[in-house]
């Protein structure tokens, strides 16, 4: 059964998303001007799915790179918290970091969280694995780097998602060099799932 708390949280961030949502279609051109005061989340489905899949997997050590306001953060560390682990979770943004802290306090989530704020592709050059599970949903830019900064410290039978593989377009170019990356991987079992933005979960087999 979910706990109360989490679920009190989601429905605060889902009412958010949907004033989000709603501002999106009544005023379009405010979108790229507005973009880091969205959530931009992955979305429930997404967030749903992470869950089980931690759970499932048994991770103890969690990976996500970009925090952002804490939405996907929330089922990771709450999933962590069946499975007695930990969220490394990394932004450039202070202010929605912040934001993530206080939310997920609500929800008692806050000790499964460590909070790493700076560039990903320097905190990853110096954090410790393995690592179970990664959340990849930074700039989308970065994806490549990152990938290539964590994948020599994943554990066995670790499983990584990549949001935003399908949507929006304008970063489609991003996501399919992502893809390529991660069949040039060679150990890497990856399946694109049209969930959400689309995702791209890949399993490392040793």
């Amino acid at each position: 059964m979910m706990d109360a708390n989490f679920q009190a949280l989601l429905t605060h961030y889902h009412a958010r998303m949907a004033e989000e949502h709603r501002v999106m279609k009544s005023d379009p051109a405010s979108v790229s001007r507005r973009r880091d005061e969205f959530l931009l989340a992955v979305g429930p489905e997404v967030g749903r799915l992470m869950h089980a899949l931690v759970i499932g997997r048994g991770a103890k050590r969690i990976l996500e790179l970009g925090t952002s306001y804490g939405y996907s953060t929330a089922f990771l560390a709450d999933a962590a918290r069946e499975t007695g682990g930990r969220v490394f979770t990394m932004d450039l943004a202070a202010n929605k970091q912040q934001y993530a802290r206080a939310q997920l306090e609500k929800a008692g989530l806050l000790p499964q969280v460590e909070w790493l704020l700076g560039d990903a592709t320097e905190m990853l050059k110096t954090l410790d694995g393995p690592f179970d599970f990664v959340l990849v949903d930074l700039w989308k830019n970065l994806y490549v780097p990152c990938l290539d900064l964590f994948y020599g410290k994943l554990a066995q039978n670790a499983i990584i998602v990549a949001d935003n593989m399908l949507f929006p377009e304008m970063v489609r170019a991003d996501a399919e060099a992502y893809r390529a990356a991660v069949k040039a991987k060679g150990k890497l079992q990856s399946v694109l799932l049209p969930i959400g933005n689309g995702i791209e979960l890949s399993c490392l087999w040793n």
